[in-house]
């Protein structure tokens, strides 16, 4: 064994001084990514999604149709004035003269006589007392209020969905790189295994295992490489443009501090800030004010009527032609007396739907506080994990160069050296992915809060590289 050494130091060396600057490498390709001049942020991005998005503009749309819908219930409120013009014409055959002869008429005897008639007139309604008028001009209203708050709903699942694309194709592209890295210092180790056979200086078995281990980092970059572009497609989705390079994190990386204070802070603030929890409020008084113009259908109503008309006869069948000028004004008074039952019925039905609200909104607040609470310790262990994960990249940069020194010495064999690296490539591949999970489950944590607003995206696009 001691004669064989001296032949085995320098085929080794030379194999770790090929495989330490992938162990650099790997870890500058996690950290920088893909820098090209195409790169874009995070706000760039989601701007550019704010004009593209299908399902965000539907929302807008829908939101801004609301406020024309609140208009037309505002006209009960106010008179309504309209306009009327006709005319008409009547001919009229007077008996024609009878012969004393012969007592069949004379011809021309009769004179055909006709009328014209010229209608024009002005009429106004104004409801003076109407109850179930003013309740739906407050349903509107607040119908508008939901409107609101669905916007901001789909603004901040927007948010995340980009925020989530944008660190997918990051992942991805840092999955991609570490399956390469590896599969390259795996190929350094299966040529150095190979030599080592040639000469003698090693068995079969370590040129097997590197072999095994090749082929099995060159299934990873074929699927790692399938998932980025995948992930590319996502994030063009929902961007509207292609071949986005999104920009990596900024080197080194510092996390800001997302779940702030405790989880009872937060979910008081998600039970009356919530969107989810606001409409559904909204619904409930909706529904209270359903029943009250139930009630109010069954009660009088009041309208101020007026009109005013002229009308004008002329012809010769009429024995006073000319111009006829009428006004009135007058209050109409309406109770209904009888409606076989249904009015009654529909306010027995309107508490019904009162008490299904109710239970609405109470089953929207236990959801937002559920949301909300496993958001919030779920960041809490993605921040865990980053610091867990920057200590064993830390570990397992050490157990590497132990390892290779071993190798070298000959106390330790090739599938060593392999663990070892596979281990400190996917430390810092998952400590990659980590980070990423942080960043997008502290928007989450906001958006199951109801505090996500656009300016978070600022926050986190501050963290990219420029």
């Amino acid at each position: 064994m001691s004669a064989q050494r001296p032949r085995l130091v320098p085929a080794h060396a030379s194999a770790i001084r090929r495989l330490r600057p992938l162990a650099v490498a790997v870890g500058l390709a996690l950290g920088l990514g893909s820098l090209s001049a195409q790169a874009q942020s995070l706000q760039e991005l989601y701007d550019a999604a704010r004009t593209y998005d299908a399902t965000y503009l539907g929302a807008k749309a829908l939101a801004d149709s609301t406020q024309y819908k609140a208009a037309q219930a505002d006209a009960l409120g106010r008179p309504t004035v309209g306009l009327s013009a006709g005319a008409t014409t009547a001919q009229t055959d007077p008996p024609s003269t009878l012969s004393s002869t012969t007592g069949q008429p004379i011809p021309g005897s009769g004179d055909r006589r006709g009328t014209t008639t010229l209608q024009v007139g002005v009429s106004a309604t104004h409801p003076l007392y109407n109850p179930a008028n003013g309740a739906t001009i407050s349903q509107a209203q607040r119908s508008l209020e939901v409107s609101k708050a669905d916007l901001e709903t789909a603004e901040q699942d927007l948010i995340v969905r980009v925020a989530q694309a944008y660190f997918d194709v990051l992942a991805s592209q840092d999955n991609l790189t570490t399956a390469q890295t590896s599969k390259k210092a795996i190929s350094e180790q299966l040529a150095s295994a190979k030599r080592n056979f040639e000469v003698g200086t090693a068995t079969i078995t370590d040129t097997r295992e590197a072999q095994a281990r090749f082929d099995l980092a060159t299934a990873q970059e074929l699927a790692a490489d399938n998932d980025l572009r995948t992930k590319r497609l996502a994030l063009d989705a929902i961007a509207g443009r292609s071949d986005v390079a999104p920009k990596p994190l900024a080197v080194p990386v510092v996390l800001p501090s997302t779940a702030t204070g405790d989880v009872e802070s937060w979910v008081g603030i998600a039970q009356t800030q919530h969107p989810t929890v606001r409409k559904a409020q909204l619904a409930l008084a909706i529904a209270k004010l359903e029943t009250e113009k139930a009630r109010a259908t069954d009660g009088p109503t009041v309208d101020l009527n007026g009109n005013v008309g002229s009308s004008r006869v002329n012809g010769s069948g009429t024995s006073a032609p000319g111009n006829t000028v009428s006004a009135s004004i007058g209050v109409l008074f309406k109770l209904p007396l009888y409606s076989g039952g249904a009015l009654q019925n529909r306010i027995k039905e309107t508490l019904q739907l009162e008490e299904k609200s109710r239970d609405d909104l109470e089953a929207a607040r236990r959801g937002v506080v559920q949301g909300t609470r496993a958001s919030f310790y779920g960041v809490q262990s993605l921040v865990a994990q980053v610091k867990a994960l920057e200590a064993a990249e830390s570990s397992s940069q050490l157990a590497l160069e132990a390892t290779q020194l071993g190798y070298k010495v000959g106390v330790r064999v090739n599938l060593d050296v392999l663990n070892a690296q596979t281990q400190l490539f996917n430390a810092r591949r998952d400590l990659a992915k980590a980070r990423y999970d942080v960043l997008v489950n502290g928007l989450k944590l906001r958006q199951a809060a109801g505090q996500l607003k656009p300016e978070d995206v600022a926050g986190v696009n501050q963290l990219l590289a420029r």
